[in-house]
């Protein structure tokens, strides 16, 4: 497990944006923490790392929004969920495997559904207002691969 403290608003758009710049077709995101954790705002600027220019809302009601950028990004938010067969219908695992990539926040909420090479970041609040406390943990060599091109030491 990889921990990264962001101080401030700006240190969150930053990584974020890195962190989009950096994945690759097929790559799945899993966002946890609690509500106003800042999920929607770091997938905000993961889309803008992928060149996606459209807004990027939380799919709260929908349960996913697409957008359009240098990958796909498929936001999925499954806050709402039932249980993972609420997800049959939609037809996720077009979504997993595709060329796109794939931010869900709540994944932990269909962990049991998730490939092995999904990578969790848990956020939390810092003790500072705006400051956030990231989690990165994951399997297998895409991780990684992730890991060391964003610099983590």
């Amino acid at each position: 497990m990889e921990k990264i403290v962001l101080k401030g608003l700006e240190d969150t758009k930053r990584f974020g944006e890195k962190l989009g710049a950096l994945l690759k077709p097929g790559d799945i995101i899993c966002l946890m923490g609690d509500l106003g954790a800042g999920k929607t705002t770091l997938t905000k600027s993961i889309g803008k790392g992928l060149g996606v220019e459209d807004y990027i809302t939380s799919p709260t009601f929908t349960l996913i929004n697409e957008y359009k950028g240098r990958l796909n990004l498929y936001h999925f938010d499954v806050y709402r969920l039932e249980g993972v067969s609420d997800l049959d219908d939609l037809g996720f695992e077009e979504y997993f495997y595709s060329n796109g990539v794939s931010i869900i926040e709540w994944g932990d909420k269909i962990a049991s559904i998730l490939p092995e090479n999904t990578i969790n970041i848990k956020i939390e609040k810092g003790k500072e207002l705006d400051n956030r406390i990231l989690y990165l943990h994951g399997e297998g060599n895409r991780f990684k691969e992730l890991i060391e091109e964003l610099n983590i030491d």
